[in-house]
């Protein structure tokens, strides 16, 4: 893949699974955390706040429907279940919970990899709307699909968390965002009170993407509250 990196978190105690998507993902652009069990896979879900979830059902200590209910608690971000299981009314479940696809093992790389494309061009456009391939703002362009950003025709590299804060904004592009609701979106909700993380970043991003990054046009400061990616 092309652009900004994409996290993916995998949660599945079959250690020859882990070994292969060890080794496929990161040839494909993405990096991998792992996690063994569904505490663990909890755990670093909000640790790292990941752009997908793959997720195995049949964990040693809770149940993968456990923890697909336990991350909707708190974040959209999509998750692929990978299983053996086969029924239709496992599926179902899973999807009902808030699964975002179903992957049956054993499975071919490259249908894992569309799945995967297709997940994560859903979770792109704004809530409640079609996802929009590329997002136009004066002389700042984000071509969503491939992840990359462009600031008068330049590509302008980002970091992961970067491109995290700058898409989460553009989700919810003229809206104030409070410190703590970017920093649950962004970092996760062990980061709600690192108000320091968010102004390193947002720094760091208009230092990329303004002009003037000390009189900011797109990523305006609102006193005492958040930030807003202004529209107007």
């Amino acid at each position: 893949m092309s652009g900004q990196e994409v996290t993916v978190l995998l949660i599945e105690d079959e250690p020859e699974i882990r070994r292969f998507l060890r080794t496929t993902l990161p040839a494909h652009g993405f990096r991998l955390y792992e996690a063994a069990t569904g505490k663990d896979g909890l755990t670093e879900a909000q640790a790292r706040n990941p752009d997908l979830i793959l997720l195995d059902l049949g964990l040693p200590d809770l149940e993968g429907s456990e923890v697909i209910r336990q991350v909707r608690e708190w974040t959209a971000t999509p998750i692929i279940v990978l299983s053996a299981r086969d029924q239709e009314q496992v599926k179902v479940a899973a999807l009902d919970l808030g699964a975002d696809d179903y992957v049956t093992k054993p499975f071919g790389v490259n249908e894992l990899l569309a799945r995967m494309r297709t997940a994560l061009r859903h979770i792109a456009g704004p809530p409640g709307e079609p996802a929009e391939p590329v997002f136009t703002l004066g002389d700042l362009k984000v071509d969503l699909g491939r992840r990359q950003v462009f600031v008068s025709a330049k590509e302008i590299h980002l970091t992961p968390i970067e491109y995290k804060l700058l898409t989460t904004l553009i989700r919810y592009a003229g809206k104030v965002m409070t410190h703590r609701q970017l920093l649950k979106e962004v970092w996760g909700p062990l980061h709600v009170e690192e108000g320091h993380y968010l102004r390193v970043y947002m720094r760091q991003l208009r230092n990329k993407l303004e002009k003037n990054p000390a009189h900011p046009r797109y990523l305006v400061t609102e006193l005492g509250v958040g930030y807003r990616l202004r529209t107007e």
